[in-house]
């Protein structure tokens, strides 16, 4: 392995580990404030932290009004898509651990070639093989003695097929747009329907910002503003499947992060389901991001 590409791994790695953490800063920032609020504020403050990038790509600041215009219609659509999976994500915090929605969340790698089937696109075998084993360790991590799955994790696994969809609709649409405008558009467009649903049903005052500031900062600026852009970098140089498998371990960081920080622990039965979960997402990816390198990758976590 070349220098860069050791290079690249580590920046990905180091990716994973924010992204890891931004879960447990999503879960801070519940204490204070809802989830509709709290997602606007981040996603408005990760539009602004990309800014400094979209200027020093177009240095003259001239307006490309063609480029944006077609931008703005696939930005929209993405952007809608982010919302509704950041929001599940989100109310499924409320009721769950850092760790379990980070692995839950990270079904979403399997469930992008599965949805991509009934698109049209062959699932190779390694996805089905993985939904399998994914499957089994969801029923582990998460189901109940009844057999009803827990409402937390189950408000993750609805926002993780609002993932897969934003992905798969990314792989099919970002070639034909900057994908940075994209990201910073689709941010925009997530923040703003989060404030627009935040102002009539939730109330917020400037206590409850001050005390989700932390979380805010962190969900915004570290994990979409310095993480997205090492993604960028590190995936000019990282080859496709290596690269999808290091940002897999965003779950297992979760895990570490949420017993660090948060003091919360899985059992012994939770922790054969994330092994297996991890295991599937792995598996899924080996085959599928070989076939379209956007679908193991995303634009945010």
């Amino acid at each position: 392995m070349d220098r860069k590409s050791v290079e690249a791994n580590g920046m990905l790695l180091l990716t994973a580990i924010i992204w890891g953490g931004g879960f447990v800063a999503q879960r801070i920032g519940m204490r204070s404030m809802g989830p509709y609020m709290f997602n606007g504020f981040r996603f408005g403050l990760g539009a602004i932290t990309l800014l400094p990038l979209l200027l020093k790509r177009n240095p003259d600041r001239r307006l490309d009004r063609r480029g944006w215009k077609a931008v703005l219609g696939i930005g929209v659509v993405a952007g809608l898509f982010l919302f509704f999976g950041a929001t599940f994500q989100q109310l499924g915090l409320v009721y769950t651990t850092a760790g379990k929605a980070g692995f839950v969340t990270g079904l979403y790698v399997i469930l992008v070639p599965l949805l991509g089937a009934l698109w049209g696109d062959q699932a190779p075998l390694q996805s089905w093989l993985g939904a399998i084993l994914a499957v089994v360790g969801l029923y582990f991590l998460s189901m109940k003695e009844d057999l009803s799955l827990a409402v937390g994790d189950a408000y993750v696994l609805v926002g993780a097929f609002f993932w897969a969809g934003h992905v798969q609709y990314i792989a099919n649409f970002s070639s034909q747009v900057n994908p940075l405008r994209l990201s910073f558009v689709q941010s925009v467009v997530t923040s703003g329907v989060s404030f627009g649903v935040g102002l009539l049903v939730e109330d917020t005052n400037s206590a409850m910002i001050a005390g989700a500031l932390g979380a805010i900062f962190y969900g915004g600026v570290i994990s979409i503003g310095i993480a997205y852009t090492l993604q960028i970098i590190a995936q000019q140089k990282a080859r496709p499947t290596p690269a999808a498998i290091i940002l897999s371990l965003e779950s297992v960081f979760a895990v570490l992060w949420g017993w660090i920080f948060l003091g919360e622990t899985l059992s012994g039965r939770g922790l054969l389901g994330s092994g297996l979960m991890l295991c599937g997402m792995v598996l899924a990816q080996l085959k599928s991001s070989k076939k379209k390198k956007d679908q193991g990758l995303k634009l945010y976590p």
